[in-house]
């Protein structure tokens, strides 16, 4: 089926169903991430030492909210998972849309996990493979909400005395 764009509500009592070969990208190298070939889609993050850029966030709201070609990226999500342990993966802004949420990094002995917020001027997500999570297995859902804001949901696998992944660019 070729790109079809709705302007109001689908209703699906069955439920949607998103799988297929494109419903899954492999990032191997340092990538500028788009809406058009990732939003919505697995991003296996199978580069260590990646970084992983977002679009812009565009808020502009379109004369006609139907039109396809509108720019507002508004909730666009991006689902990334750690395939490739990290060594020193980073996932980055434009530098002027910040990060809002948080990441729990959880460790495999018994002094358990640590619980991470985002600060205001955060604008890069770093995962080392160890106190900052990234080993094979984390993941991290970050939506572009509001004009300026990503937020961030992330379940990291990590070890040693964690540090948070938040950082400023």
């Amino acid at each position: 089926m070729a790109k079809t764009t709705f302007a109001g509500p689908i209703r699906s009592l069955a439920g949607l169903i998103n799988a297929g070969y494109s419903s899954v990208v492999s990032l191997t190298a340092n990538t500028t991430i788009t809406v058009t070939s990732h939003a919505g889609r697995v991003l296996l993050c199978n580069d260590a030492d990646g970084v992983f850029t977002l679009p812009s966030i565009v808020v502009t709201e379109p004369t006609d909210k139907g039109d396809p070609s509108q720019l507002c990226n508004l909730g666009a999500q991006f689902t990334f998972v750690v395939v490739t342990a990290a060594t020193d993966m980073d996932i980055t802004t434009d530098g002027t849309d910040k990060f809002v949420g948080g990441a729990y990094t959880g460790i495999d002995d018994s002094a358990g996990g640590k619980t991470f917020i985002s600060g205001a001027s955060n604008d890069t997500f770093t995962q080392n493979g160890t106190t900052q999570g990234g080993l094979a297995g984390s993941i991290v859902v970050i939506t572009a909400i509001a004009s300026a804001k990503y937020h961030v949901a992330a379940q990291l696998l990590g070890s040693g005395t964690l540090v948070t992944p938040f950082a400023d660019a």
